[in-house]
């Protein structure tokens, strides 16, 4: 049949239904006979999907994919590689040498992407020959929201933790603040998937709370700022490790007084997301200004600071965390721009 268009009469019986003939060539391509199931699946709001049944239990996502890892392979890459399909929305990922045998350094290189990178997958077959990576989570297990705000208690915490490290020469936590950045990039790869598949059928759109398929773009962006207040908190804990020494208490005062502040606008930011409030997200950008008033404060601690070195560091600091209250701002402006529309109709 090919992709001819038919038009067909909606018709009414019985007391309630309406029913709709099926082209008699798909019938029998199909191989279908009176009495066989057929799927009939809402895809977005005008769409229906006719299925039969035997096919039904095989959506989009659930292909398989296959990639070939080449001898000189080492675990960047094969790294980029596995993420780049979770991020596409395959189901079964299958990775096999291009020749010989994978390495062991290989083999562990895709168990410590599936341990600690890839959110819901698991191995069901492992040896020399090849691995295959199963993605378990189902679209609805932990919804977009769900995954936003777990990525931004771990961001936040990092950037506390972070600066508590600059207080008491802590190695220990800095380390820690920095292995925490890959939590943040997991809940990240996650929430981008199912986007990518979501963004496929409106219906399932509705399902996660996203209202249009436009909005999926505004959720891409939100996670990218959170993804790089975890990044921020990773540079302040590097500084630490890389000059080997604590920031001065009266120096270090403002610049946690400048980071609550960072964190407190973020936090209305992704609030307003969260509830969907125009109002709380104007308010938001308008408190982001307030900003200067904290750096000032950073700036005259500086003045009675004679070492270079520490206020080179304060400077980068400060740098760091003004980032943080500028995503805040975007993530705020991506919501405003969610949810002027809403604004509008109520007009």
């Amino acid at each position: 049949m090919g992709n001819t268009e038919e038009m067909r009469k909606i018709q009414f019986t019985g007391k309630s239904s309406y029913i709709v003939s099926l082209p008699k060539q798909w019938i029998a391509d199909m191989g279908l006979k009176q009495g066989d199931q057929v799927a009939v699946v809402r895809q977005g709001v005008s769409t229906l999907q006719i299925v039969p049944l035997r096919h039904h239990n095989k959506p989009v996502t659930t292909e398989d994919a296959t990639v070939e890892i080449k001898p000189e392979d080492e675990g960047p890459q094969i790294t980029r590689k596995l993420i780049s399909l979770y991020l596409l929305g395959f189901n079964i990922i299958n990775v096999k040498p291009k020749v010989g045998r994978l390495k062991p350094s290989q083999r562990n290189a895709v168990k410590e992407a599936v341990k600690g990178i890839l959110m819901g997958t698991e191995i069901i077959a492992d040896s020399t020959e090849g691995i295959t990576i199963q993605v378990l989570i189902n679209l609805f297990e932990l919804s977009v929201d769900g995954a936003l705000k777990r990525m931004l208690i771990i961001a936040k915490s990092m950037q506390n933790d972070a600066l508590l490290a600059l207080g008491e020469a802590n190695f220990d936590l800095a380390k820690e603040v920095i292995a925490s950045d890959d939590e943040v990039d997991r809940f990240s790869f996650y929430i981008i998937r199912q986007l990518k598949i979501a963004i496929q059928n409106e219906h399932m759109l509705k399902e996660m709370g996203i209202e249009f398929p436009h909005h999926c773009l505004g959720y891409r962006l939100i996670v990218k700022n959170i993804e790089r207040v975890g990044d921020h908190a990773t540079q302040l804990a590097k500084d630490l490790l890389d000059f080997k020494k604590p920031i001065r208490k009266s120096v270090l005062e403002p610049i946690d007084e400048l980071s609550t502040f960072a964190l407190s606008v973020l936090d209305e930011a992704c609030l307003s997301l969260f509830k969907k409030d125009f109002n709380q997200a104007e308010i938001t950008v308008e408190k982001s200004a307030d900003i200067a008033k904290y750096e000032k404060k950073i700036l005259d601690s500086l003045k009675s600071v004679r070492d270079d070195e520490e206020i080179y560091r304060v400077r980068r600091m400060n740098e760091n965390i003004r980032r943080i209250a500028e995503y805040a701002s975007d993530i705020a402006e991506i919501v405003i721009n969610m949810t002027i529309e809403k604004t509008l109709r109520k007009q």
